[in-house]
Protein backbone atom coordinates (compact mmCIF):
# COMPACT_ATOMS: atom_id res chain seq x y z
CA UNK A 1 0.00 0.00 0.00
CA UNK A 2 2.99 2.34 0.90
CA UNK A 3 3.77 2.54 -2.46
CA UNK A 4 0.45 2.87 -3.94
CA UNK A 5 0.06 6.18 -1.24
CA UNK A 6 2.89 7.89 -2.57
CA UNK A 7 2.31 7.70 -6.03
CA UNK A 8 -1.42 8.04 -6.16
CA UNK A 9 -2.36 8.84 -2.78
CA UNK A 10 -2.76 12.99 -3.52
CA UNK A 11 -4.42 12.14 -6.75
CA UNK A 12 -7.80 14.45 -5.66
CA UNK A 13 -9.93 10.87 -7.78
CA UNK A 14 -8.39 8.16 -6.60
CA UNK A 15 -9.70 6.31 -3.21
CA UNK A 16 -7.27 4.56 -1.27
CA UNK A 17 -8.61 2.88 1.65
CA UNK A 18 -9.02 0.93 4.63
CA UNK A 19 -11.49 -2.37 4.55
CA UNK A 20 -14.64 -0.62 4.26
CA UNK A 21 -18.24 -1.87 5.87
CA UNK A 22 -20.86 -2.78 3.47
CA UNK A 23 -23.08 -0.04 2.67
CA UNK A 24 -20.04 2.24 2.73
CA UNK A 25 -18.30 0.13 0.11
CA UNK A 26 -21.46 -0.32 -2.12
CA UNK A 27 -21.16 3.58 -1.71
CA UNK A 28 -17.68 3.90 -3.03
CA UNK A 29 -18.05 1.49 -5.82
CA UNK A 30 -21.45 3.60 -6.96
CA UNK A 31 -18.87 7.39 -6.85
CA UNK A 32 -16.41 5.25 -8.87
CA UNK A 33 -15.75 5.04 -12.57
CA UNK A 34 -13.31 1.67 -12.47
CA UNK A 35 -11.67 -0.36 -9.81
CA UNK A 36 -8.46 -1.20 -9.22
CA UNK A 37 -8.17 -3.80 -6.81
CA UNK A 38 -6.68 -7.37 -5.88
CA UNK A 39 -9.91 -7.93 -3.76
CA UNK A 40 -11.81 -10.85 -4.91
CA UNK A 41 -14.86 -9.60 -2.91
CA UNK A 42 -14.62 -6.46 -5.27
CA UNK A 43 -14.46 -8.65 -8.37
CA UNK A 44 -18.01 -9.95 -7.23
CA UNK A 45 -19.68 -7.02 -6.33
CA UNK A 46 -18.59 -4.17 -8.90
CA UNK A 47 -20.55 -5.92 -12.07
CA UNK A 48 -23.90 -5.88 -9.99
CA UNK A 49 -22.93 -1.99 -10.08
CA UNK A 50 -21.84 -1.38 -13.65
CA UNK A 51 -18.55 -0.81 -12.97
CA UNK A 52 -15.83 -2.31 -14.85
CA UNK A 53 -13.02 -3.90 -12.74
CA UNK A 54 -8.96 -4.11 -13.42
CA UNK A 55 -7.61 -6.51 -11.11
CA UNK A 56 -4.28 -6.03 -10.06
CA UNK A 57 -2.90 -9.82 -10.01
CA UNK A 58 -1.61 -12.36 -12.15
CA UNK A 59 -4.68 -14.95 -11.08
CA UNK A 60 -7.92 -14.67 -10.04
CA UNK A 61 -10.05 -16.83 -8.06
CA UNK A 62 -12.92 -15.40 -9.70
CA UNK A 63 -12.36 -16.73 -13.60
CA UNK A 64 -16.00 -16.44 -14.58
CA UNK A 65 -15.88 -12.58 -14.16
CA UNK A 66 -12.48 -12.50 -16.55
CA UNK A 67 -14.56 -15.01 -18.91
CA UNK A 68 -17.63 -12.71 -18.56
CA UNK A 69 -15.98 -9.50 -19.09
CA UNK A 70 -16.71 -7.88 -16.09
CA UNK A 71 -13.17 -7.93 -15.15
CA UNK A 72 -9.75 -8.24 -16.31
CA UNK A 73 -6.58 -9.54 -14.63
CA UNK A 74 -3.80 -6.89 -15.80
CA UNK A 75 -0.88 -8.03 -12.89
CA UNK A 76 0.93 -5.08 -10.87
CA UNK A 77 3.33 -3.74 -13.76
CA UNK A 78 2.64 0.16 -13.83
CA UNK A 79 2.78 0.29 -17.26
CA UNK A 80 0.56 -2.26 -18.04
CA UNK A 81 -1.84 -0.81 -14.94
CA UNK A 82 -1.87 2.67 -16.52
CA UNK A 83 -2.29 1.77 -19.88
CA UNK A 84 -5.37 -0.24 -19.42
CA UNK A 85 -7.28 1.69 -17.08
CA UNK A 86 -6.27 4.72 -20.05
CA UNK A 87 -8.12 2.20 -22.35
CA UNK A 88 -11.36 2.28 -20.10
CA UNK A 89 -11.17 5.73 -19.36
CA UNK A 90 -10.66 7.35 -23.05
CA UNK A 91 -12.48 4.69 -25.03
CA UNK A 92 -16.18 4.62 -24.25
CA UNK A 93 -16.73 1.64 -26.16
CA UNK A 94 -14.41 -0.63 -23.91
CA UNK A 95 -15.68 1.16 -21.02
CA UNK A 96 -18.90 0.43 -21.92
CA UNK A 97 -18.50 -3.28 -22.99
CA UNK A 98 -17.06 -3.93 -19.43
CA UNK A 99 -19.93 -1.93 -17.45
CA UNK A 100 -22.41 -3.66 -19.59
CA UNK A 101 -21.02 -7.49 -19.75
CA UNK A 102 -23.45 -9.91 -17.90
CA UNK A 103 -22.59 -10.77 -14.40
CA UNK A 104 -21.78 -14.01 -13.71
CA UNK A 105 -22.29 -13.57 -10.25
CA UNK A 106 -26.33 -13.06 -10.94
CA UNK A 107 -28.95 -10.46 -10.94
CA UNK A 108 -29.01 -9.14 -7.86
CA UNK A 109 -32.40 -9.67 -7.60
CA UNK A 110 -32.61 -12.82 -5.06
CA UNK A 111 -33.71 -11.18 -1.95
CA UNK A 112 -36.85 -9.93 -4.09
CA UNK A 113 -37.41 -13.52 -5.71
CA UNK A 114 -36.99 -15.39 -1.70
CA UNK A 115 -39.14 -12.74 -0.19
CA UNK A 116 -42.07 -13.82 -3.27
CA UNK A 117 -41.63 -17.63 -2.40
CA UNK A 118 -41.45 -16.95 1.08
CA UNK A 119 -44.67 -14.90 0.98
CA UNK A 120 -46.31 -17.25 -1.39
CA UNK A 121 -45.31 -20.23 1.16
CA UNK A 122 -46.57 -18.92 4.15
CA UNK A 123 -50.18 -17.54 2.50
CA UNK A 124 -50.68 -20.78 1.53
CA UNK A 125 -50.16 -22.26 5.84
Amino acid sequence: REPLQQLLGSHPRVFLCEPLDYDSLVAAIRGSTLLLTDSGGLQEEAPSLGKPVLVLRRTTERPEAVQAGTAKLIGTESDAIATEASVLLDQPEAYEAMARAHNPFGDGKASERIEAISAEFLASR
